[in-house]
């Protein structure tokens, strides 16, 4: 869905912040939160005879999470553990439990992230947590590291990371669907063992000043130079600017920039909009690694992915995964 405007107008007396829509929209807000926290509380959750680390975030979309899990999958890999990530497998046609095998699957098939997880370790999808988990363990995976899922309550976990957009951390502060809240801020840290920010944060969060567990300031950084000549960017992600101010810190020339809505399927004519506007621009076409992989290989043609990596100190990596560290030999 494409996100409306007004979620991310923080003055709320402007016209921009809709109040009239905001005021309809309280109701059913109040009752997503209600109903999210009520499906928690009575939720069992099953105990994985491994650890589980979770990924998750407070807001609808993207914050980063997925860089997240790459590099702590690669940190617990080093040490000599079997880490694996698991995905719902969002907008994936197969429901799994699998492993995700880029031999075999396509973004149609399991998702975009999972298959992006899969090219640098290994990855899972399940839309069944626990017999995901389930699976995995009798698999031989010592970690699993959730990727999504903080208000998920089907699966214990171990350790709950949240990650926070720095440039919108919690849009206009409602839930959903009167803001992008997937659940009360003070509510979804009361559940955290960890807070990682992407970027500085653009305004104070006042949830995180007496917070007694690690909040990690980080960003999400280019693994390489960016590219010569000009480029038209484009992006279907969470926040398609940060993709663009990210190539532009990099020192690319951005002869245009095209946003798309979070997890958008490239049609034909998507690709062709796009084709005419580089060719007109003298430019070449460039997007991140997680659209990369939703693009068919006849699409991907002369396109280039950017490839990005958080920037985690590994001192801060083993305060955040201190916990898990010591349930393993």
């Amino acid at each position: 869905m494409k996100e409306p405007g007004f979620w991310h107008v923080r003055d709320l007396r402007s016209r921009a912040a809709a109040p009239i829509t905001r005021m309809i929209l309280t109701p059913l807000a109040a009752l997503y939160a209600w109903a999210g926290e009520d499906r928690i509380r009575k939720t069992a959750p099953f105990k994985a005879d491994i650890p589980v680390i979770c990924i998750g975030n407070l807001t609808v979309g993207g914050t980063g999470k997925t860089p997240v899990v790459q590099s702590l999958r690669a940190a617990l890999t080093e040490k000599g553990y079997r880490a694996a990530s698991l995905s719902r497998g969002y907008k994936g046609e197969l429901k799994g439990p699998l492993q995700v095998d880029m031999s075999l699957h396509t973004a149609k098939d399991v998702g975009d992230e999972p298959l992006m997880l899969a090219a640098s370790g290994e990855a899972w999808i399940g839309a069944d947590r626990e017999a995901a988990a389930r699976l995995m363990q009798d698999a031989g995976v010592d970690v699993i590291l959730m990727d999504d899922g903080h208000q998920n309550p089907t699966l214990h976990k171990d350790l709950s990371i949240v990650v926070i957009d720095g440039g919108n951390p919690c849009g206009n502060g409602f839930v959903f669907p009167k803001g992008p809240l997937r659940e009360p801020i003070t509510t979804g840290l009361a559940r955290a063992d960890g807070v990682i920010i992407m970027g500085k944060l653009a305004h104070p969060l006042p949830d995180l000043a007496d917070l007694s567990i690690p909040v990690i300031e980080t960003a999400i950084t280019p693994r390489g130079s960016a590219p010569d000549g000009p480029l038209v960017a484009f992006a279907g992600i969470g926040r398609p600017q940060k993709f663009f101010d990210t190539l532009t810190q990099a020192g690319a020339v951005l002869a245009d920039a095209v946003p798309f809505p979070d997890h958008h399927t490239f049609s034909e004519a998507d690709i062709k909009y796009l084709r005419t506007l580089a060719s007109e621009r003298n430019a070449r076409l460039i997007t991140t690694e997680k659209d990369f992989v939703r693009l068919t290989e006849a699409q991907r043609d002369d396109m280039l992915a950017f490839p990005v990596h958080i920037d985690l100190s590994q001192s801060y990596i083993d305060a955040l995964l201190a916990p898990v560290l010591k349930q393993l030999p």
